[in-house]
């Protein structure tokens, strides 16, 4: 059964370790995180950004293939599913498809609209015993058509939010999705300690997870970051796994051109990749 991230979350902040949101594109994606879940004992999060979820037909297969798979792999751990960088509309697509947690990310409103829509949402996600993710600031690069420069976020700002009632919040710290460039200047510690000075025990969120070095991942963790998102990594461990595959000629070999043979590899690899995460961030054994 699906559920909220809040527990999950909570339980993270005071035992000073992450939940990794792991984002999924496919049934092997999510096969592999699940699986991997459940061996190492770790509470765990499918993350589906708008993109993924259009192009696995819509947030309604997306959430009857968890639910199903979960059941058939018999996962005991606690999963939570979560819409990443929603819009407003995508938010209530996900609460009428059962999702058991959203984003909305108002992060490029002015900060009175990025309110109202947020408090909206609270209101809705508290009635249907969902967990929900706002973010302020922005997390550079690129994630389904909304640009972000990475810039800081203001803690007073997200101290408007947070006292909404949000369940965890993602506040810029100079942090962006997909490879870090060579002249990225790393975390603002500054900026999210003055963060968790203003919103007190709310769990933290940090987007961009692929590329940031261990000793900032555990520094970021030590001040308060309960909650780490990782895609790029998994799709550049998938794409160099098939690639692998592919050149040794082995989809030449027999019928290794059955796409489950195919995908095989790059399945593996996503499971590694997420162990290495679960490692870092603290969670195997947590569930």
């Amino acid at each position: 059964m699906l559920v909220s991230a809040k527990e999950m979350l909570e339980k993270a902040r005071d035992g000073k370790y992450a939940v990794g949101q792991f984002n999924i594109n496919n049934l092997e994606w999510t096969k592999a995180v699940l699986l991997t879940a459940e061996e190492l004992r770790s509470p765990v999060i499918l993350g589906v950004s708008e993109g993924a979820g259009k192009y696995m037909t819509g947030f309604k297969t997306v959430a009857a293939m968890v639910k199903a798979m979960m059941e058939e792999l018999k996962i005991t751990v606690p999963v939570a599913l979560h819409l990443d960088h929603g819009t407003y509309d995508g938010c209530y697509k996900c609460i009428e498809a059962g999702f058991s947690s959203i984003m909305f990310d108002g992060s490029h409103y002015p900060i009175a609209e990025n309110v109202e829509k947020t408090k909206e949402l609270v209101a809705v996600c508290r009635e249907k015993g969902m967990s929900i993710e706002a973010e302020v600031g922005s997390i550079g690069g690129e994630e389904d058509g909304v640009v972000g420069a990475g810039e800081c976020a203001d803690p007073n700002e997200c101290k408007q939010i947070a006292d909404l009632g949000v369940t965890m919040l993602a506040a810029g710290i100079g942090n962006i999705h997909g490879k870090y460039p060579e002249n990225w200047a790393g975390l603002s510690f500054e900026t999210l300690a003055a963060v968790k000075e203003k919103v007190g025990d709310m769990p933290l969120v940090l987007h961009g997870g692929t590329g940031i070095p261990e000793d900032q991942i555990k520094k970021a963790i030590s001040l308060g970051v309960a909650k780490i998102n990782v895609n790029t990594e998994c799709q550049i461990s998938f794409a160099e796994a098939t690639r692998a595959y592919i050149e040794a000629g082995k989809d030449q070999q027999g019928k290794g051109y059955d796409p489950r043979k195919l995908l095989l590899p790059g399945t593996e690899a996503i499971k590694a990749t997420v162990k290495e995460k679960m490692e870092l961030f603290g969670s195997i054994g947590k569930a």
